[in-house]
């Protein structure tokens, strides 16, 4: 079975004449849209065939930049080093960039369209497209200038953009010194985060230890990164007009404050739960403080079964197929095709990623499998992503973009396939195992990544009063560990450098890319309730939802299965399905003790 994935689907090289062609082509587009940004007009009579070719002109540029971008940052993301690679990719953001003068007049004067509903009835195309329209016209209140946004636009090809190449560089290069036994090994960081799940207590300890150690080299580098990368986010959110940060990104997450601050509600009183599974699990392993940082992963009983990677497809492959067969032969295809990237290695980014590629109805998988339950669950969620993607390739490129929140919904729900039917067909040894990993993670979903919905919110705080230095950060990042962890975890061993670890706080356009997870796991966790009272009716359903999330509101979305996401009960009610789980893991717990 193949291990690497195979990029040639979009290019063969960087020094093919397709990748080559394409690149030329994208100037020309440049020139084209330049001429149809000049030729509108607030006075136009002929606003329908106008829209019509907007349509026709954004899905040319949505399918060229997919393909080339997606070449280039696949490429990068096995090797941080590729020269060609990071040339090429400098090369399109400028080009790019070339564009913002353009889409930001053609965005004004779709702004300023009063009666669009009256111009999108008169045809099929624009119908079809009308959310996005819609959507357009709320964000162009947000609009600089035509000439402001272009020079924002080349502003952050050596702004934003290249600190969050350099935090990637940085890290991906970062080797740790873990001592083992008789030596000391060195190895790249996902490595050594991997460790976390060694059945050795003294190994895990060891990795956690080194690899803080190891922040220490570049944590100012990565500070400096963070702190510009914020800095510029802040400046554009008020010239923008956006309250904060975290207004722009409700509008791009097509969520509303109220679901928002009604999910963190029923999450904040749902915290006493997750901090006694800590606990418990923290008394499994002989700790009396809490559990330390070092052991958040630690695998529990006897079954610590682990899976090379055959065993882990076709462990994944058998239990997709209880959901349904197209999950299962899509599954099978990623894994058959050379769609995955699976094995960590030196150059190699951190963590794991779906890359959906509308161009080519196809996704490309990255992994950093280490043969644990915890890497078959990264499998299965990835995959999930990739099943989200295959459901919506008969929608235009341009309805086939779903916002954060929804993104997690799909991946969560086949990590839950996996995890549930675990837990069922196994013996009592097993499912207190699995029911362990299962709660791990739902802890990191919920607990942790509320812990950094509280930091990310004191950052911004922070950082637009003055930039934001190693000392600052790692307390505010403990102080958000313990308001959510409460003492479920040992203060004494914490992780200052969770901000050094998580590529979302680097990324300029995706703030606050934390409570999706939350999202995303919850609505998945409300939607395979829908699944067990549903049965074989279900599967066709949720395809349905999953097909129409590139063009409603995820209010919009949550209806199409009579879910209300601004009601506080509906999140209570899917955290109560963990609160149980809790229960019974305490309950098998207590006669290990």
């Amino acid at each position: 079975m193949e291990t690497t994935w195979s990029l040639k689907e979009l290019y063969e090289s960087f020094e093919s004449e397709d990748f080559l062609n394409d690149l030329n082509t994208v100037d020309d587009l440049i020139k084209r849209y330049e001429t149809y940004a000049q030729s509108l007009s607030n006075i136009d009579k002929n606003e329908v065939k106008k829209l019509e070719e907007y349509l026709e002109f954004q899905i040319e540029m949505a399918s060229l930049f997919q393909r080339l971008f997606s070449f280039c940052s696949l490429t990068l993301s096995t090797n941080t080093s590729d020269e060609k690679a990071l040339k090429y990719s400098d090369i399109l953001n400028e080009k790019s960039s070339a564009l913002a003068s353009s889409e930001a007049k053609v965005n004004h004067w779709i702004g300023s369209l009063k009666n669009i509903d009256s111009f999108l009835s008169q045809s099929e195309a624009l119908k079809d497209h009308s959310f996005l329209f819609h959507e357009i016209q709320q964000f162009s209140a947000h609009l600089l200038s035509d000439k402001e946004e272009a020079i924002v636009a080349k502003l952050q090809n050596t702004g934003s953009i290249a600190w969050s190449k350099l935090k990637d560089m940085l890290t991906s290069k970062l080797m740790v010194d873990v001592p083992l036994q008789d030596e000391v090994k060195s190895m790249p960081l996902t490595m050594a985060r991997n460790l976390a799940h060694d059945k050795n207590p003294d190994i895990r300890k060891a990795a956690y230890e080194a690899e803080l150690k190891a922040y220490e080299k570049v944590d100012d580098s990565l500070a400096a990164c963070l702190s510009n990368i914020k800095g510029e986010v802040i400046t554009l959110c008020k010239w923008r007009g956006y309250e904060s940060a975290l207004e722009e990104t409700l509008l791009k997450s097509r969520i509303t404050k109220k679901t928002l601050d009604a999910m963190l509600a029923a999450i904040v009183e749902a915290l006493p739960h997750f901090r006694d599974f800590l606990k418990t699990k923290a008394k499994c392993l002989g700790h009396k403080n809490g559990l330390p940082f070092y052991d958040l992963f630690a695998p529990l009983g006897t079954h610590t079964q682990t899976f090379d990677y055959e065993q882990g497809t076709q462990y994944v492959l058998k239990l997709f197929k209880t959901f349904s067969d197209e999950l299962a032969e899509y599954a099978k295809e990623a894994m058959e095709g050379a769609w995955i990237d699976v094995y960590p290695k030196q150059g190699k980014v951190g963590g794991a990623f779906c890359s959906n590629l509308h161009i080519i109805k196809q996704s490309r998988f990255l992994l950093n499998y280490g043969d644990q339950f915890s890497d078959v669950i990264t499998m299965a969620h990835e995959l999930g992503h990739g099943f989200h993607g295959y459901c919506l390739n008969e929608e235009s490129i341009l309805n086939s973009g779903y916002p954060m929140p929804l993104a997690e919904t799909a991946s969560t729900f086949c990590e839950t396939i996996v995890k549930k039917a675990a837990i069922k067909g196994g013996d009592e040894e097993q499912a207190f195992a699995v029911l362990e990993q299962e709660l791990t993670d739902a802890t990191q979903i919920i607990v942790d990544i509320y812990s950094r919905y509280l930091f990310e919110t004191e950052l911004f705080k922070r950082r637009e009063e003055s930039s934001v230095g190693v000392k600052e950060l790692n307390e505010m990042m403990i102080k958000a560990q313990k308001e959510s962890y409460g003492d479920g975890l040992d203060p004494n061993y914490l992780h200052p450098y969770m901000w050094a670890c998580k590529p979302h706080y680097y990324d300029a356009s995706s703030n606050f890319y934390n409570f999706p997870y939350a999202f995303g796991l919850l609505f998945a966790k409300g939607l395979y309730a829908k699944y067990e009272e549903q049965g074989e009716d279900f599967p066709k359903a949720y395809k349905n939802l999953l097909a129409v999330t590139g063009k409603l509101s995820a209010k919009e979305v949550a209806q199409t299965m009579d879910i209300d996401i601004e009601d506080q009960a509906f999140w209570k009610k899917s955290l109560d399905l963990i609160i149980e789980d809790i229960e019974y893991f305490k309950q098998l717990a207590q006669k290990r003790f």
